[in-house]
């Protein structure tokens, strides 16, 4: 199938723990697109949003840059929402307290204000879920004026992503990219292991 869309950029939006290393594997396998993730997630210069041209970004952490990507690219980027059943968004968040980097105890931390190590295991839970509430929430807002938006879930991520590579106009091999989702990618760890690793 021959591409109908020239020189865009693909923005994925979501909270994290949603499949979003997958997605990016799975696009490797497109020939007319570039895929990448988190790749400008420690750039500080003014060069930190501008992606390339027929490039498919996934980044959780650009929830909350959604005023800059408006002004960069506005209406004039394509872009994905990746959801997941909240309540399993939130039991993988509650696996990462300790990580170096986690999300979840900057948010907890930094944004809440609340000293993570006095913080009940139903705390914890309900963090999570202000976590989920306010990047969908931010999402929402940013996109309500977007013309080119698609959704995505992980609880029926192939049939979805079918979907996706026929909006984009994808050109590549789709059964080489289906079978990536049968791959677990960034699955949770124990704190210890994950550090090590890194």
């Amino acid at each position: 199938m021959a591409s109908k869309i020239l020189f865009v950029r693909v923005f994925v939006l979501c909270s994290g723990r949603t499949g979003s290393t997958s997605l990016i594997r799975a696009c490797a396998h497109i020939e007319n697109f570039t895929a990448g993730h988190e790749t400008m997630v420690k750039n500080i210069s003014s060069s930190k949003f501008d992606y390339p041209k027929q490039h498919i970004e996934a980044d959780n952490r650009l929830s909350w840059f959604l005023g800059q990507l408006d002004k960069k690219y506005g209406d004039d980027a394509y872009y994905v929402v990746l959801k997941r059943n909240q309540e399993e968004i939130i039991k993988s968040f509650n696996n990462r307290w300790d990580f170096p980097g986690s999300i979840i105890r900057a948010f907890a931390e930094s944004i809440l204000m609340l000293k993570v190590k006095s913080l009940s295991k139903v705390d914890r839970l309900k963090v999570g879920k202000l976590y989920c509430e306010t990047i969908y929430s931010n999402i929402d807002m940013f996109l309500k004026d977007k013309s080119n938006v698609i959704e995505i879930n992980l609880e029926s991520i192939k049939e979805d992503y079918k979907k996706f590579w026929d909006w984009i106009g994808a050109e590549g091999d789709l059964e080489k990219a289906l079978s990536e989702f049968n791959i677990s990618y960034n699955a949770s760890k124990s704190a210890r292991k994950w550090f090590w690793q890194k």
